[in-house]
């Protein structure tokens, strides 16, 4: 049988909602800063969240298999969207940032491979209409924050 997802948002005021799942996991969403907003997530960016999630979950779970040493992770994505509405992303760009020296390029590309043609169901969604590119950087050692 099919797994089925559920959620809701409750409208708090203004444009600001809160979202929760069935597990009782909330957050709260809201337009931008220029409408009014900027006190939480745009619904865009929240996309973006959940391609980042999935695919980072993929790639760190798929190199600790293959027992890399990771030392930290990172995943950047940034989107273009439309100047029209409906403002659809036209292409989203996924950067894995891996921190570790003795961490393999060959186990990166193939476990990113795996995550985009396998397993990540966020990306499985999205690609049909939408321009995705995928880079990596392996950094030596942890970058001060």
């Amino acid at each position: 049988m099919a797994e089925t997802s559920q959620i809701q948002i409750r409208w708090l005021d203004h444009l600001r909602f809160q979202a929760e799942d069935a597990a009782g996991h909330t957050i709260l969403l809201d337009t931008s800063e220029e409408h009014g907003g900027g006190t939480a997530f745009r619904p865009t960016d929240l996309l973006l969240v959940a391609l980042a999630g999935c695919t980072g979950m993929d790639v760190i779970s798929i190199l600790q298999k293959k027992r890399q040493p990771v030392e930290g992770f990172e995943v950047v994505v940034r989107g273009q969207r439309a100047e029209e509405h409906p403002r659809k992303f036209l292409r989203l760009e996924v950067e894995y940032v891996v921190y570790g020296a003795e961490v393999d390029p060959a186990a990166l590309e193939r476990a990113i491979q795996l995550s985009v043609e396998k397993y990540c169901s966020v990306h499985a969604n999205l690609a049909p209409g939408t321009e995705i590119a995928h880079r990596y950087r392996i950094v030596p050692a942890p970058e001060a924050r």
